[in-house]
């Protein structure tokens, strides 16, 4: 692992914010009061944001803000829950709560970093609201559209497929055809507890598959959990069949909106779940943007380049004020 900052920072203040539709999401700030504010967006959907996060920023320089997303994390109500409706949990709705968020600890501009659905999530934000946003610090590059969610869920069988039919057989036959997000969706929200809990296992068992590029891959430790397991489970399905609630290839497409705003995209060549192509789209025409691509790394922060490069990153922006801000 690359040198991270300290251990041990812990936040000077939290809370739930209301944000409407039953949900109340938890946020947390830590490092310098008065520094550079710069805001998480987690994984997922329905990682939540843990403590390494924090690690990612020198807390003497920056004002750090981390959010769980609705139905995750800290946050209520919890999306393990089969009875958790998630209507009221739409992109739209994560974008609502990061700028009432913004506006609750008054802070007028914000460095965002985002990884893998997080880069999705932090785009859409930075295009709906360029205004909020310093700069942008985007590793592992999605934009979660329908042929992003049928690449990672039929097309990479084609690298593993030995891992992918055990993944589609867990899938009722007649459904195997066709939108396997769809089909885990409804498993996952079938009557029979053990119809969900199977579901979610398989989904899961999948998921650590095919980030599993890199040598010396680990299999994910949260995925022990049961209820991590559910609940990451139900929200990556519900976001990944409806293509993020977005009209497909919006980001790309409305990627002008980033002018002015500086951003780091940190890729790793052996990311074959999330290619490489996605990033380097946006950097044709996101011109305020550098592309930063790892060689012999994969998804996520679990090889030490593509975590010094997103330090170096933060490392560079640290001083930094927008122009016009």
């Amino acid at each position: 692992m690359a040198e991270l900052y300290p251990a041990g920072v812990e936040p000077y203040a939290h809370g739930m914010l209301d944000v409407g539709d039953g949900n109340r999401v938890y946020w947390e700030v830590c490092g310098n009061p008065a520094g550079k504010p710069a805001l998480v967006l987690h994984g997922g959907p329905g990682s939540g944001a843990g403590p390494f996060w924090r690690r990612l920023f020198d807390p003497a320089a920056y004002r750090i803000v981390l959010l769980d997303q609705r139905g995750c994390g800290r946050s209520t109500p919890d999306a393990a829950d089969p009875r958790t409706s998630l209507a009221a949990n739409t992109t739209q709705h994560l974008i609502a709560d990061i700028e009432q968020l913004r506006q609750h600890l008054g802070i007028g501009q914000w460095l965002v970093l985002g990884g893998s659905w997080g880069v999705t999530l932090a785009l859409a934000y930075a295009e709906r609201h360029p205004g909020s946003v310093s700069e942008l610090v985007l590793f592992s590059v999605t934009s979660t559209t329908r042929r992003e969610v049928e690449w990672v869920t039929r097309d990479m069988g084609r690298i593993f497929p030995e891992e992918w039919a055990r993944f589609r057989d867990a899938v009722p036959e007649a459904e195997r055809e066709g939108s396997l997000a769809d089909a885990y969706a409804r498993m996952l929200a079938d009557p029979e507890p053990a119809v969900r809990e199977r579901a979610a296992r398989e989904w899961c068992r999948w998921e650590d598959v095919h980030v599993s590029t890199r040598p010396g891959h680990r299999p994910d430790p949260r995925y022990d959990d049961p209820l991590f397991r559910m609940r990451f489970a139900r929200l990556v399905t519900h976001y990944w069949r409806h293509a993020a609630f977005l009209d497909d290839g919006a980001l790309l497409r409305d990627a002008g909106r980033l002018a002015g705003i500086p951003g780091v995209m940190i890729h790793g060549r052996m990311d074959i779940s999330s290619p490489v192509d996605i990033a380097w789209q946006l950097a044709q025409v996101w011109q305020d943007a550098e592309l930063v691509l790892i060689g012999d790394e994969g998804h996520g922060l679990s090889g030490v380049s593509t975590t010094a490069a997103v330090l170096t990153a933060t490392d560079r922006f640290r001083g930094r004020r927008r122009v016009g801000a």
